[in-house]
């Protein structure tokens, strides 16, 4: 666990995640606090620049995921949820690495006011847990649409344990391949 000013950092399930913890200044008129302060992210270890931001609203049981961008387009994530609930997952899809496939999974809320660092080299997705759930998200890379993919978000060799067993999918999600037939990853490690 690393503190730095307003924020504490967790290593999360797979290396290279990492749990971020904001200090809340709350009262009778309501709360305040950081969400990306570069000097304390840098205290922390964590030296990224961001260079766009998305906000995405699901109802319940929406998932949506397991999204990646290809190399040399791979973005870092920074992810919240400022409304509602959601289980947000990262997957482990960088070349070499011994952890190739393993997932870490946790709840992100507007009241646990957790965040995710998710760094390049990570599929992600998440799964609505009640109606009106935002997830807002700063990138260390440009959306790139020719470079974006997804997995499987029921990949049996993954077997992530989504909360609501029967998801709202895209048609895009639903029809998505699996790790190890994907053809941007297979060969570069096994699940």
């Amino acid at each position: 666990m690393t503190s730095a000013p307003h924020f504490t950092l967790t290593p999360g399930a797979v290396p290279g995640l990492i749990v971020i913890e904001p200090r809340v200044f709350a009262d009778d008129r309501g709360f305040f606090m950081e969400t990306w302060s570069a000097r304390a992210f840098e205290a922390g270890g964590l030296d990224v620049r961001f260079v766009q931001e998305a906000h995405s609203r699901s109802a319940r049981g929406v998932l949506r995921g397991l999204h990646f961008q290809q190399d040399p387009h791979a973005m870092g994530k920074l992810v919240r949820c400022t409304a509602g609930r959601v289980f947000d997952v990262a997957v482990d899809i960088r070349h070499g690495s011994p952890t190739f496939g393993r997932w870490g999974g946790l709840e992100l809320s507007a009241d646990n006011r957790r965040m995710l660092w998710i760094p390049p080299g990570f599929a992600h997705g998440f799964q609505a847990l009640e109606d009106g759930s935002d997830v807002q998200y700063k990138s260390t890379a440009f959306y790139t649409p020719s470079a974006e993919a997804v997995i499987a978000w029921n990949d049996p060799d993954l077997a992530i344990a989504w909360p609501i067993p029967a998801p709202r999918l895209s048609a895009r999600d639903a029809d998505a391949p699996v790790l190890r037939e994907h053809p941007f990853i297979r060969g570069r490690g096994t699940a």
